[in-house]
């Protein structure tokens, strides 16, 4: 048995969420926050049986899609200002950690 960690951009997770209900797997969410931007993300708990861990990958990765998004960011012209400037920062996709369980008990 496997446990899926998956961090998903909050405008992805409802997408991720009911599509991995639909294939049957069970999912908790939590609400986290992180990354350079600090902005809202969500936080996926989903134990499967090893043979099916490629299948919630795919589900994860097919519903979290990256994207570009400006962002201010301070620099140092010289030593007689500062000043901000546009950058782009790819954002959305997803992060995830498979983890062994050894012992797996509902109660």
């Amino acid at each position: 048995m496997k446990l899926i960690v998956a961090i998903v951009n909050n405008d992805d997770a409802h997408s991720v969420n009911t599509n991995l209900s639909k294939s049957g797997f069970f999912v908790t969410k939590i609400a986290s926050t992180g990354g350079f931007l600090m902005s809202g993300n969500s936080t996926f708990l989903i134990g499967t049986q090893d043979e099916e861990v490629d299948h919630a990958i795919d589900i994860i990765g097919k519903y979290s899609r990256k994207r570009t998004q400006p962002t201010p960011v301070d620099i140092s012209y010289n030593s007689a200002g500062f000043g901000t400037f546009p950058a782009e920062v790819v954002v959305g996709g997803a992060t995830l950690f498979v983890l062994d369980v050894e012992k797996y008990v509902r109660v």
